[in-house]
């Protein structure tokens, strides 16, 4: 199964890609799936292919397009992982939270969405999600070792729909004291669910990836699965 790029248009103007993929039945319900700082590379078409083969419309939003438009590079080489740290620093968060928005707001308007449309992001597109919960009409929403949440702990009182943290305990870029900030901030919010993974590090669920844990990896697809079938039904 795989999907196609398309265009959208911006909130504040302009336009951006994104790549599309549809379940094969043609109806059910949507997913936004936020990047991680490689673009909207392999690792991700296959997240979306991986859902559309579950049900969904996923759709991948280009966030760095303001940048430069099509990043689609790699973790296997240190020229890539510099490029990338250089887009990520230079990314302006809540930018890329407004097109997030543009992206879910187009994906209920595909012919075939049930209407109802998630949001699950890994790394960057983690944090990316977590602010989406709070700022967004996300009906359910997953983040995977974001990066940063602890620095928008102020918006969590704004989650008003299901959130489910997954959180990497020997995460490199995750001091254990901000997991522990962030647990600490949420655990009275009834609507967050937080699984926390001892042993694993960042990006433990990115196939190919120098930290990737099977077993670990489908543990936290399982939940997210689970998740998703219950409130995106």
């Amino acid at each position: 199964m795989s999907g196609t790029d398309i265009t959208l248009t911006a909130r504040d103007g302009g336009s951006f890609s994104a790549y599309l993929a549809a379940p094969e039945s043609g109806a059910g319900a949507g997913i936004v799936v936020l990047q991680e700082i490689f673009g909207v590379n392999r690792v991700m078409r296959d997240i979306a292919d991986g859902l559309a083969a579950q049900g969904y419309f996923a759709i991948v939003p280009d966030l760095f397009w303001r940048q430069e438009p099509g990043i689609q590079i790699t973790d296997k080489t240190e020229a890539e992982w510099t490029r990338a740290f250089e887009l990520y620093q230079g990314f302006d968060e809540n930018l890329g939270v407004d097109d997030a928005i543009a992206a879910l707001d187009h994906l209920r308007t595909v012919p075939g969405c049930s209407g109802l449309v998630g949001s699950a992001g890994y790394c960057l597109g983690g944090k990316l999600a977590y602010l989406m919960a709070a700022r967004s009409s996300t009906d359910a929403t997953v983040a995977y070792y974001g990066v940063g949440i602890a620095d928008a702990l102020d918006e969590g009182g704004s989650i008003q729909r299901p959130l489910m943290l997954h959180i990497a305990e020997d995460d490199e870029f995750v001091p254990k004291e901000a997991q522990a900030e962030v647990k600490e901030a949420l655990a009275d919010n009834a609507l967050v669910e937080i699984h926390s993974y001892p042993g694993l590090d960042h990006a433990f669920c990115r196939v190919g990836g120098a930290h990737y844990d099977s077993a670990g990896a489908a543990l936290a697809n399982q939940r997210t699965a689970a998740f998703f079938a219950e409130h995106l039904a």
